[in-house]
């Protein structure tokens, strides 16, 4: 049931716009090339010993995420199905939070975990503004419910056109523990109110920290 909701609400927020988090505020907007640098978050990613073992892990409710390498340290929150079975996106009341799509895998699991976050609001800035910068080899660590932490090895950083969203590669199906990072990016349409591209991070389980 799951897996058929997941499907079937990926389709319809892509043929809105809607699953990538994309849209901000007047006086909000900053291309990806000109991304704000954050500051550094409170709490460093993975700071204990981790686990060279990529071995998947048993389903956890994701609590946190840490990117030490653009500052982030935020909180996850639940993100489901709008009644129009788009995909929900964070509050843009509370941008410095991120989402994770409730009926797909959680971080640490087989299979391709989504977490959006906002580039930026009315107020400025917001969690992923720096999600571009991320490189090959940067590190991202979400703590669960259960009290593990999934360390993550970002594999690949793309910006592309929403039209040109590569469906399949970010939410088909692997054979390992995968994770996807996803925001706007590019020029901001304010006529249309939403950015014109999206900003999507690859990464895939490196290990696990207690």
């Amino acid at each position: 049931m799951a897996d058929r909701r997941w499907a079937a609400a990926v389709a319809a927020a892509l043929l809105t716009g809607l699953l990538t988090a994309c849209q901000a505020g007047p006086g909000g907007a900053a291309s990806a090339s000109e991304s704000p640098t954050l500051p550094p978050g409170s709490v460093a990613a993975s700071t204990g010993p981790v686990e060279s073992s990529s071995a998947a892990l048993p389903p956890a409710e994701p609590k946190s995420i840490a990117i030490p390498a653009i500052g982030v340290s935020a909180p996850i929150r639940r993100v489901g199905l709008n009644p129009d079975n788009t995909v929900e996106v964070p509050s843009l009341e509370r941008a410095d939070e991120t989402g994770w799509y409730e009926y797909g895998p959680t971080p640490g699991e087989i299979g391709p975990a989504v977490i959006l976050g906002h580039v930026d609001s009315r107020a400025g800035p917001a969690v992923f503004a720096g999600l571009g910068r991320l490189r090959p080899g940067d590190q991202i660590s979400v703590t669960r419910a259960d009290g593990r932490v999934a360390v993550f090895r970002t594999t690949a950083v793309n910006e592309v056109p929403k039209a040109e969203f590569p469906t399949e590669r970010v939410y088909g199906d692997i054979e390992h523990a995968g994770l996807r990072l996803v925001t706007c990016g590019g020029q901001f349409d304010r006529q249309r109110s939403s950015y014109l591209n999206n900003v999507v991070v690859y990464a895939e389980l490196v290990g696990t920290d207690r």
